[in-house]
């Protein structure tokens, strides 16, 4: 069960998703890592894709005007500024956590011979999540960039978990198997010198903290 190999040179999307108005200290607010900051990497990591002519795709969750979150027509469900006034390649809406899900984005990335995503945007647990799954399932390569990502906390009948243990926890499961997992400096370091973020797997990583608990 390892990860599947990365192409030689990847031919990369930066795919972000749902960077929207509602996560920036409204109706779900990202705490960890805080909003404020990681958006600025979302914006650096469109930048970065723009000067070394990656694509980029924008993807924008909708919701029916009577919901409490990204509701059509509300302030809150639109483009967050620092997304909206940046250039991008395709634009996806979707009602569904995967981004591919009813959606043109599969066959729009094979239309352009992509085979490595980069996933940026909110949330780490939910649509991050989902649409690397997602994708690893139709054979793509994924790397998530930790810092231009974030939670929320929760709390049901299930249990509590902090904004921190989900984003947390999330990206050390994505490392083992699903995504290279990377901050957004690195990346935009691989983009300039055609480096490959590291891979793991899923037995690499249980031995890891096998030892690390034996010690």
């Amino acid at each position: 069960m390892s990860a599947p190999a990365n192409t030689a040179q990847p031919r990369r999307a930066l795919v972000v998703v749902d960077v929207q108005n509602d996560y920036d200290g409204g109706n779900l607010a990202i705490q960890h890592p805080p909003f404020r900051d990681s958006v600025v990497n979302v914006a650096r990591a469109m930048d970065a894709a723009a000067e070394a002519g990656v694509k980029v795709v924008v993807i924008k969750q909708m919701a029916p005007e009577t919901s409490p979150i990204f509701a059509k027509g509300s302030h809150g469900g639109e483009l967050h500024p620092e997304i909206a006034g940046r250039s991008r390649d395709h634009y996806v809406e979707k009602t569904l956590p995967s981004a591919f899900t009813g959606t043109d984005l599969e066959a729009w990335l094979r239309a352009n011979a992509i085979d490595t995503i980069a996933v940026v945007g909110y949330m780490t647990h939910n649509c991050d999540l989902s649409t690397i799954i997602h994708a690893v399932h139709m054979g793509f390569a994924v790397e998530f960039l930790s810092d231009a990502s974030g939670s929320v906390p929760y709390a049901n009948s299930a249990g509590y978990a902090s904004a921190e243990d989900i984003h947390r926890v999330v990206t050390i499961i994505l490392q083992s198997r699903f995504a290279a997992v990377l901050k957004t400096a690195e990346w935009v370091d691989c983009l300039k010198t055609g480096a490959l973020p590291e891979r793991d797997t899923i037995f690499a990583s249980n031995q890891r903290a096998l030892a690390r608990n034996a010690a």
